[in-house]
């Protein structure tokens, strides 16, 4: 088949995927499967090796993707419920003093992102929003909108929530640059988008707390865990998995030390340790029998399988895209692009991610996508990194009505459509740009 036909055949699926997910509404593990089938048997691959390509992306992707999520699903879940995001969030409030209680809500939407959902993490933490609204006057927006660019920044730019880990699978890139780049690029982003945007927003709109929102409802257990426990709990695999990957650039190969730190700072034993950490210090230790944390644990599961499955399907999609000749083309025709590969895959995700309104769904296509370019280009080591953070700003701006999120924002500030993409999407957009020039500037010296 010619070059020109595979790319036909490439364009075709793409826009018959964003089909099956705006128009017909079809999930997305769903559609990802069946454009793969389609672009396989359609770029000329015998019917069997078509199934084989499924097979073999599907189990290369879960045999990471499942582990890691899940892990981080029971982590951020014991976090939830044992009250630790709200410990997080009034130790930091008071400390910083509530005349910088905007940097305190950025911070700890930061941290708390980290083992975290997005969505749980607002919804955990918005009461100390209203509260903070109801006590100074202040519009909603002055203390919610650096509460969810700390939430944003992270979600999208630090393992190990899904979005990121899911990228890095797909394009090979090692976590711990993920991890570096990720905070390098998050920082100044969540600072714009969140404290400063936020002192401009809230001049322009003057939101107070919804009526629907009856704050008498909402309780706190007495009982907090310590903020020192919670901060060391989030921060222990992530300073493995970055002790392995600096071990491997500054130690040699066989030396010990390095051996030992590959070994823990490999995302599943940082994980598994953490994880079980928590059970004990966030669980049996604070009055949770055995088979309660195991449901709990359980529990976590639900939303992490879903965005599991997703992501394997985009695994299965970059794996026909390889096998099937259409990702050779595809990369030889981004090859001779004149943009750089981390604007080409900023583009990409952000073209997807404004198409059909997931952010998921953008980063496991545009990841699927740069993959073949990046083989061709031989692009290696830090770089991938970058690439991942690139990718993952692409899918976070211009969050509009076809996002969940935006709906969401939207009710738990009383927002109109308008005011919401006025606040929320414009936050969103900022966080993408400011993470993808990061990415370019520090490309220009690791490249």
């Amino acid at each position: 088949m010619s070059d020109q036909l595979l790319i036909l055949v490439a364009l075709a699926g793409i826009f018959l995927l964003l089909f099956l997910v705006i128009r017909t509404k079809l999930h997305a593990f769903v559609a990802l499967l069946l454009v793969s089938l389609i672009v396989g048997i359609l770029a000329g691959m015998p019917l069997n090796d078509v199934v084989t390509s499924m097979q073999n992306g599907m189990g290369g992707t879960l045999g990471f993707v499942a582990v890691v999520v899940g892990l981080g699903a029971m982590f951020g879940q014991m976090l939830e419920v044992s009250g630790g995001a709200e410990r997080l969030a009034q130790t930091l409030v008071k400390k910083f003093g509530e005349d910088k209680s905007q940097w305190a809500l950025g911070v700890t939407g930061f941290l708390v992102a980290i083992p975290v959902f997005f969505d749980v993490g607002f919804i955990i933490l918005v009461p100390i929003v209203y509260g903070l609204a109801k006590k100074t006057g202040r519009s909603l927006l002055y203390y919610g909108i650096p509460l969810l660019a700390g939430l944003a920044v992270t979600h999208s730019f630090i393992p190990p929530t899904p979005g990121p880990i899911a990228v890095a699978d797909l394009i090979g890139a090692d976590l711990g640059w993920v991890i570096l780049f990720g905070t390098i690029a998050g920082i100044p982003a969540m600072i714009i988008a969140g404290p400063l945007f936020a002192k401009y927003i809230s001049k322009k709109l003057h939101v107070v707390v919804p009526d629907y929102m009856n704050l008498e409802e909402i309780e706190y257990d007495k009982e907090l865990p310590s903020f020192k426990l919670i901060a060391s709990l989030i921060m222990i695999p992530l300073v493995l998995i970055l002790l392995n990957t600096v071990s491997g650039v500054l130690l040699e190969e066989g030396n010990v030390v390095r051996q030992i730190l590959t070994f823990l700072g490999h995302p599943f034993v940082a994980l598994t340790i953490a994880t079980i950490l928590t059970f004990v210090f966030l669980g049996t230790k604070r009055g949770y029998s055995r088979q309660e944390v195991q449901d709990i644990a359980t529990k976590a599961l639900e939303p992490a399988g879903i965005i599991i499955l997703v992501t394997g399907a985009g695994g299965v999609f970059k794996q026909i895209l390889i096998d099937s000749g259409v990702g050779e083309v595809l990369g030889d025709m981004m090859a001779g692009s004149p943009l750089p590969p981390i604007l080409l895959a900023f583009l990409i995700a952000a073209a997807v991610r404004v198409a059909q309104g997931s952010a998921t769904v953008s980063m496991v296509t545009a990841a699927g996508l740069m993959a073949p370019l990046i083989e061709i280009l031989g692009m290696q080591g830090p770089v991938l990194g970058l690439l991942v953070i690139a990718i993952a700003s692409g899918a976070t701006v211009l969050s509009h009505v076809n996002d969940s999120g935006f709906w969401l924002v939207g009710r738990y500030f009383g927002l109109s459509v308008k005011d919401t993409l006025k606040s929320w999407t414009i936050m969103e957009t900022i966080i993408g740009l400011v993470g993808v020039g990061v990415a370019l500037i520090l490309g220009i010296f690791i490249a």
